[in-house]
């Protein structure tokens, strides 16, 4: 070897070791996470969160996460994207007949339910003239280290107690560098939204259409649910019991409806311990559903959210890549492009899942891109897990340590092929811009000859600056290097 490939083999060497050492330690901080995190189950009594042994592929009928009751006879639409959520959020508000219960990370006094609708301040004003109308809101991080800042809270809460009708109250039991993130609505213990649309002017315009047609400003993808029937209950118990905590005051016990459909759903959340006299112990079901439907996967998983970062979770989607149930199983992921935070984690644990897949191409990770070649860009902020076509989960728990651990978080859960196929053929109507009934084939199939051929597309963006064609591209720019470590990293300090 000459001089010069010598010193050409240098760099590649140094690259190498780094990469290896870079994955040593980063695996090695990451099982000290997962045993620190399995430890605090146990002292807890939620062992069963992340079970050693749980559900194989196929094995639905133990996929129900523990201790949660599953409710029969409920109706569930899947409302995607803010045109489609917030006008019913907003008629449904103004229907009330009773009372309005509200929880979020941050109600924005002047949100905009629907673009020449009244301000939420108003709406909520307005409705409080007839029924009590409640609003739970997080307080902001301790330090101003990032919105909402405690200050912003307190001042957006008296623009809601502003002419005494409303009743407005901060929540500030979190655990440190973490909040309350739920998306929650109950009018009348009538109708429960349970989704990932944030009642906020905060971050982004919430209010989108599917096509994501604006071109000067960067759109927003999200996914809520309206829900009938007594899984509203326990929707509506959840909300009641934090107000009486963080209040001290009385509500009326919510009344649970009967029955409004025929589709079974449960409730399941993420409280962490010792912030709730209701709950002490704390709940960890979300972190459990996951696990169970993610380990009994045959032929697909499909994941839209915000993050990627759950080691708990990562390592089963390694399995299932090293390891896949079925020839035709295939793992797609839609994330955003630029997460607003943790964007090295996530590119870590996408690496990991590529070499997993080995290129054998049953993994696709995809992100979406707004309209022209000037556009910000689509923000991914859904929450969605669908496995299989039979198991489906719509909520506010993003798959990082902060919600399966650290934030309090709501999703709902249904176990029904109808509901969860049907849902998977809107979204990715959607995504590809085709009708459903061009998409309508057996998922494998249509990932490797649609999804991939529409992100193998020359990318004229890159190309020549012209508008694109399709809407969705592959999740590029994941670095092996630094990345398996910044992650634990990162978990350990925040999520820890």
């Amino acid at each position: 070897m000459g001089a010069a490939s010598r010193r050409g083999a240098l760099p590649s060497l140094i690259d190498n070791a780094l990469e290896r050492a870079d994955g040593a330690l980063g695996g090695a901080l990451e099982a000290t996470f997962v045993a620190k995190h399995r430890r605090r189950m146990a002292r807890h009594g939620w062992a069963d969160a992340v079970p050693r042994s749980s559900p194989g592929a196929g094995e639905w009928e133990r996929v129900w996460a523990p201790r949660r009751p599953v409710r029969d006879g409920n109706k569930i639409d899947v409302l995607i994207d803010g045109a489609e959520a917030l006008p019913q959020i907003q008629a449904d508000i103004e229907s009330a007949r009773s009372h309005v219960h509200i929880a979020g990370w941050h109600p924005s006094p002047g949100f905009l339910l629907t673009p020449q609708g009244p301000p939420l301040r108003d709406l909520l004003a307005s409705t409080a003239q007839r029924v009590p109308v409640r609003v739970l809101m997080w307080g902001g991080p301790p330090l101003p280290l990032f919105t909402p800042t405690r200050p912003q809270v307190r001042r957006d809460r008296e623009e809601f107690l502003r002419g005494g009708a409303v009743e407005c109250e901060i929540d500030i039991r979190e655990r440190t560098m973490h909040c309350h993130h739920e998306k929650l609505v109950v009018v009348d213990d009538r109708v429960a939204y349970v989704g990932g649309i944030d009642l906020t002017a905060l971050a982004g315009n919430r209010y989108d259409e599917p096509g994501h047609p604006h071109a000067d400003r960067l759109g927003w993808h999200d996914v809520a649910t309206r829900i009938e029937g007594p899984a509203v209950g326990d929707v509506a118990w959840h909300l009641v019991n934090r107000w009486r905590d963080v209040t001290g005051r009385d509500v009326p016990d919510p009344v649970t409806p009967g029955p409004a459909g025929d589709v079974a759903l449960q409730i399941v959340r993420t409280v962490p311990e010792n912030l709730y006299n209701f709950l002490l112990g704390g709940e960890f079901t979300i972190l459990a559903a996951y696990v169970r439907a993610l380990r009994a996967a045959e032929r697909l998983i499909y994941l839209e959210n915000q993050f990627l970062w759950s080691p708990e979770v990562v390592e089963i989607l390694i399995d299932k890549l090293t390891n896949p149930p079925a020839d035709d199983f295939r793992l797609l992921l839609v994330l955003p492009r630029h997460p607003n935070n943790g964007r090295d984690t996530t590119c870590g644990q996408l690496a990991r899942l590529v070499a997993a897949d080995e290129g054998r191409g049953r993994l696709l990770a995809t992100t979406l891109i707004g309209p022209t070649a000037a556009s910000p860009g689509v923000y991914v902020h859904a929450k969605v897990g669908i496995v299989d076509d039979r198991w489906l989960t719509v909520g506010s728990a993003n798959l990082n340590e902060h919600s399966l651990y650290n934030d309090t978080e709501m999703n709902v859960v249904a176990q029904d092929p109808e509901l969860a196929r049907r849902t998977r053929l809107r979204l990715w109507s959607e995504h590809l811009h085709m009708p459903e009934a061009e998409i309508d084939g057996p998922p494998s199939e249509v990932v490797d000859s649609l999804w991939r051929a529409q992100c193998d597309v020359e990318d004229p963006i890159s190309a020549a600056r012209l508008d694109p064609v399709h809407r969705i591209r592959r999740l590029s720019g994941l670095s092996h290097r630094l990345d398996r470590l910044r992650g634990p990293l990162s978990g350990l300090v925040v999520d820890g």
